[in-house]
């Protein structure tokens, strides 16, 4: 069977296949927060609570996009002929062990966006059918439902499900309120950007079952890396998240998790450059393969970026993920109680209702204002980027107890 690989194996010679990454230093200790934090490469004298929004490579990381690198640079043609195959499939298996999923279900991508864009797009709805989703999410998610009603007809559908003060029990009624027979697709967000607020997803996806045959779509990414569920805990149809914010993985990389019942009701977007399907082309058939490579994008792209991506589950591997989701918890936490006096805090006190953002507000202080003073003091933080702005910052395994200290105390200085 012809396929691209098989051209670029007989225009090139084969090239020695890549080692396995490495993960940092050789005193780089997985057990110790301190060393887990030194494996940023930020600058030492400020304590940096936006290392989410867009990551630094860590060593392992950028040890790794650096080979792959090199290997291309080399003889392109044949390290593509000789690895990408092996390579493609090293970073869907450690994908699929970090979900719990089967590697088969997940398609890749280069940021949460697109990957929001590729499976709405693929959905198949048409001018009879309602989307569900709220009016606390994100550009991406809005747009990208604007766009999909505009190609089929459909509605779509925004809710409000929290004011002030959120609390479970209002949410999942506001929600449920919401909800009718007609709703084919429920789009929501884990944890919301602008409030800091983490929705009950298991339970909102147990009323959607309930009441409608909808699918439940979910935006990942302030989750994903920093939270202990998966998308069978959540009980969703569909995960999408990039891997450069919580996961500290390579810029420009992404992925979309998707049920059984997810992938039925999907068409790929964009041809996939997977062997099934150029090898169904070549042949004249329809391809065969698994539902996350036949919907992966093809083309050429950052192979070395998205090979990374294995890099940075490992890292996550060695350190433990639920060590991870546990300390970002409880530096989110601390940080909240040292200033909740101080600010008019947005996102809830509680653990419950919230991951690692912390959103506030500064009285007489406008957000951008606030956030300059802070960096100026050495502390990094953000204002997010909604109608309504707000100061926002987010612990990490890159911050420390000494951090969040510094953070309170610049609080209070503002």
């Amino acid at each position: 069977m012809v396929t691209r690989r098989g051209v670029l194996a007989a225009a090139a010679a084969t090239t020695a296949a890549c080692t396995t990454e490495t993960t940092g230093g050789q005193d780089f200790d997985p057990s110790s927060w301190a060393s887990v934090k030194a494996q940023f490469p930020h600058d030492r004298d400020s304590a940096n609570f936006a290392a989410f929004v867009f990551a630094s490579h860590l060593p392992p990381v950028k040890q790794a996009i650096e080979r792959y690198a090199a290997s291309l640079d080399r003889d392109p043609t044949g390290f593509l002929a000789s690895d990408e195959d092996r390579l493609d499939r090293e970073v869907a298996t450690k994908a699929g062990d970090y979900l719990k999923a089967d590697p088969g279900s997940i398609a890749f991508t280069d940021s949460t966006t697109a990957g929001l864009g590729l499976m709405y797009s693929g959905l198949r709805l048409g001018s009879g059918d309602e989307i569900l989703t709220t009016e606390h999410d994100f550009y991406a998610t809005h747009e990208s439902l604007r766009l999909l009603a505009a190609r089929t007809g459909c509605t779509v559908k925004k809710v409000r499900l929290y004011g002030d003060k959120p609390t479970e029990d209002a949410i999942l009624s506001a929600f449920s309120a919401a909800l009718s027979p007609k709703v084919a697709v429920v789009a929501l967000t884990w944890v919301h950007s602008g409030t800091g607020v983490r929705l009950p997803i298991a339970a909102m996806a147990d009323l959607v079952r309930e009441r409608t045959q909808a699918l439940v779509c979910l935006d990942a990414v302030h989750g994903f890396g920093a939270r202990r569920e998966r998308p069978q805990d959540l009980k969703v149809d569909f995960f999408v998240s990039g891997g450069h914010k919580w996961l500290f993985g390579p810029r420009g990389t992404g992925l979309v998790w998707g049920s059984p019942k997810g992938w039925e009701r999907y068409t790929p977007v964009v041809p996939s450059f997977s062997r099934a399907a150029i090898g169904a082309w070549i042949s004249g058939r329809a391809p065969s393969g698994s539902p996350g490579e036949l919907a992966s994008p093809g083309g050429y792209h950052t192979f070395e970026n998205r090979w990374a991506l294995a890099a940075a589950f490992d890292l996550h591997k060695r350190i433990g993920a639920d060590r991870i989701a546990d300390r970002t918890e409880q530096l989110a936490t601390k940080l909240k109680q040292g200033i909740k006096d101080h600010v008019r805090l947005v996102t809830p006190e509680s653990p419950a209702l919230s991951a690692g953002l912390v959103c506030c507000e500064v009285e007489g202080v406008p957000p951008a204002a606030a956030v300059a003073q802070l960096r100026a003091n050495g502390i990094v933080a953000s204002v997010t980027p909604y109608a309504t702005t707000l100061v926002r910052f987010g612990t990490s395994v890159a911050t420390d107890e000494s951090d969040v200290d510094r953070a309170i105390a610049a609080v209070k200085d503002l």
